[in-house]
């Protein structure tokens, strides 16, 4: 069942201005007709002009939308490019939570649409599309239900959507405040470039996404797009090059990528000794922990959830640094990033049976059905058995909670997302590192 239209009008050409009126009205009585039941929402996409032809044309949209009262929800949205006024509209459906979509328009308009869309909306949504004969010799404007078979875009027009949509997200303001950088006192500031992110000082505003949202799926709302400019604005203020910037492909498990070496399918952890290079694992409840070895000048990154602290995809970070760069074991520094604490985290019984094998102090309440469970102590653990001195390891179990940046994401969610706390379509805060050059 459609739950909104999206009618464009975009960019009509100048000659059809005079029967926008009658081409919305054609239009809106069709939509009427195939869906007296259940009416959709009804977005009417149009160009932003100047002056006197803003004004005229409006008034020309609004005696149009008079009359079709059973469409509920109906608005006209105008702006100077179509990124701007298609974005506009998604924020619309996102506030709604409506994901199936029917877009009628010119036919010479449907390629150019795919690709926007493309850019602009995940997997979460459905679109289908429905052609608008524009007929320019005539007064008759009319819909047809013909399926129009789309050509392959010119690689340069596909560029040029690119780059209005990147100019139109970069001109966006920041949300939730400015964007905030956790930085640990145990890695030294003059080798190596660090920190964790919070979720403010992006432009994502779904709210369980808002603000700084770092990572984009098919299964969430927020858009690739979204995610690079999110980033883009981090890269600018913590100093790091967005081009050089390498993730961990996350997979709840213990791989490591080596950088210059082939890259695996999957892995939570990844190193490097090349400067410039800016490292990151992401978190929202697993940690994100970070490697940095100012003797060899090395650094890694490592996404280690419950499944990945178990498996000691940590100690596998580590291992990895000492057998590529000579690291010595008792020189890593470690510092664990926001995540969810022992106060919310909870597990089924025979999950946690694994952590209290570990240590009984990394389970509370055991002998419940869903014990309270410490991933933090279990990695702390796993790390100085693996050799890494204890003082050369920065949690929440630090002496001085003025230096602590290893807070509970579950507990805060003015600072921090969290998978346990917002359910599926959740934020990701990220830890990074780089040596500087």
């Amino acid at each position: 069942m459609v739950e909104a239209v999206l009618i464009d009008l975009f960019s009509l050409p100048a000659t059809l201005q005079n029967n926008i009126q009658g081409l919305l009205h054609n239009t809106l009585e069709a939509v009427e007709k195939y869906s007296a039941i259940h009416a959709p929402c009804v977005y009417v996409m149009c160009c932003q002009r100047q002056g006197s032809e803003k004004k005229d044309e409006q008034e020309f949209l609004l005696a149009a939308l008079r009359g079709f009262q059973s469409l509920k929800r109906l608005e006209v949205v105008c702006a100077q490019t179509t990124a701007a006024a298609l974005y506009t509209i998604k924020q619309r459906l996102d506030e709604k939570d409506l994901s199936i979509i029917k877009v009628i328009l010119p036919t010479i308009r449907k390629d150019l649409m795919k690709v926007y869309i493309d850019y602009l909306f995940t997997a979460v949504y459905q679109f289908e599309f429905e052609d608008l004969q524009v007929i320019s010799d005539s007064e008759s404007l009319q819909i047809s239900e013909h399926q129009h078979e789309g050509q392959i875009l010119p690689s340069q027009d596909i560029a040029l959507i690119r780059s209005e949509i990147q100019m139109y997200l970069e001109s966006l303001p920041s949300l939730k405040g400015e964007l905030t950088i956790l930085r640990s006192s145990l890695i030294p500031d003059d080798i190596f470039l660090h920190g964790f992110t919070t979720r403010a000082g992006g432009i994502s505003y779904i709210p369980t996404l808002s603000s700084c949202n770092l990572f984009s799926s098919s299964k969430r709302r927020d858009p690739q797009v979204v995610v690079k400019e999110n980033l883009r604005r981090l890269a600018n203020a913590a100093g790091f090059n967005p081009e050089t910037f390498h993730r961990v492909k996350v997979d709840h498990a213990n791989a490591v990528c080596i950088m210059g070496k082939t890259e695996p399918h999957d892995y939570d952890g990844i190193v490097t000794d090349q400067k410039g290079v800016t490292l990151a694992a992401p978190g929202a409840d697993c940690i994100p922990v970070l490697f940095a070895d100012p003797v060899r000048k090395a650094c890694g990154a490592a996404h280690s959830g419950w499944k990945g602290t178990l498996l000691g995809v940590s100690m596998a970070t580590v291992n990895a640094m000492v057998s590529e760069y000579g690291c010595n074991v008792k020189d890593i520094l470690v510092v664990l990033g926001p995540s969810v604490g022992p106060c919310c985290y909870q597990l089924p019984h025979e999950s946690a049976k694994e952590f209290y094998r570990i240590d009984p102090k990394c389970v509370r309440l055991f002998d419940s059905a869903n014990p309270y469970i410490d991933i933090r102590r279990a990695t702390r653990i796993l790390l100085e058995r693996g050799g890494i001195l204890p003082e050369n390891i920065q949690d929440d179990s630090i002496t001085d909670q003025n230096q602590n940046i290893t807070f509970c994401t579950a507990c805060h969610p003015d600072k921090f997302y969290s998978h346990f706390r917002d359910g599926t379509n959740f934020g990701t805060q990220i830890g990074f590192i780089s040596i500087k050059d």
